[in-house]
């Protein structure tokens, strides 16, 4: 396989990769490409290519002419490769030599394999899950049972509730090693709790800081200096179509605010009723001296 030309760009939260001399896309990379592009992109694209592929034949029509009956002009010809291209047959346009029955019979069959890639493009599209979860913008460590704690929040957005959800948080930086060279470290954070087997609104993930923590005696001057950073993943099970989603974010020494905590957002209405406010999902404010 050849090697691409130009640089491959490749995103992950906030940090966008280039490969250098990697291997050029296969074919079939257009496959996940189409199904990368939002609806917007997907419709131009589709109309795009129907139109190509209309003007292309009705071309070849053109130039055999007259091997259209009753077609005379470059929009009679157009017509014709639209119709047939959809199976259609009005029946007033119809092939009248064998040159226009191969072409005919080529465009239908272009026409066939195309609809059923489309079928198949849309019903992927369609029926692909999607994550409706959403996390705070900041992180924020102040104290949570007498010790401190990187807390962040996490909402589900969907009116049903999910399941077996499951959290994961990693924390990256450079360190020194004994070569005398800087190295990215990935520490794999452990949360006071990972998993719910129920998650209908929001939660607070939290990592205790205590001795075993990788953030240990860390403050925000040492995370700047070690471009330190946070991973946040959440795997959780859609019940109703029913399907696995998993959605991610990551952060920056800069979305790392010491000394805060996130507002309250639940209420208790009753025994059985409670609500969040979703619109103060991301404020934080400052942990309360005493």
């Amino acid at each position: 396989m050849s090697k691409a030309s130009s640089p491959i760009k490749v995103r992950s939260g906030q940090i966008e990769f280039y490969k250098l001399n990697a291997d050029q896309r296969d074919f079939r990379d257009l496959y996940h490409w189409m199904l990368r592009l939002s609806w917007p992109q997907f419709a131009g694209f589709i109309l795009a290519n129907y139109l190509t592929v209309n003007l292309l034949f009705s071309i070849f029509y053109y130039l055999g002419k007259p091997c259209i009956a009753g077609a005379e002009t470059f929009a009679d010809a157009f017509f014709f490769s639209v119709e047939t291209l959809a199976t259609v047959g009005y029946g007033h346009l119809y092939p009248d030599t064998f040159y226009g029955h191969v072409v005919a019979t080529v465009e239908i069959m272009v026409g066939m394999f195309g609809m059923a890639v489309i079928t198949g493009l849309i019903f992927v599209r369609f029926s692909r899950p999607t994550a409706r979860l959403v996390f705070s913008r900041n992180l924020v460590v102040g104290p949570f049972d007498g010790q401190p704690a990187l807390m962040m929040r996490v909402a589900n957005l969907r009116q049903h509730a999910m399941a077996e959800a499951e959290f994961r948080v990693m924390f990256i930086r450079n360190e020194l090693v004994k070569e005398g060279e800087h190295m990215r470290r990935f520490y794999q954070l452990q949360l006071q709790f990972d998993r719910l087997i129920t998650f209908p609104v929001a939660v607070t993930i939290r990592h205790v800081i205590d001795e075993k923590s990788p953030l240990y005696g860390l403050t925000a001057k040492d995370l700047e200096e070690s471009d330190g950073r946070i991973l946040a993943s959440i795997v959780c099970i859609d019940t109703v179509i029913p399907a696995p989603v998993q959605s991610q974010r990551d952060y920056t020494w800069r979305d790392i605010h010491f000394g805060m905590r996130f507002v309250e957002i639940y209420t208790d209405i009753d025994d059985h009723t409670m609500s969040v406010d979703y619109g103060r999902l991301h404020e934080i404010e400052p942990v309360a001296q005493k």
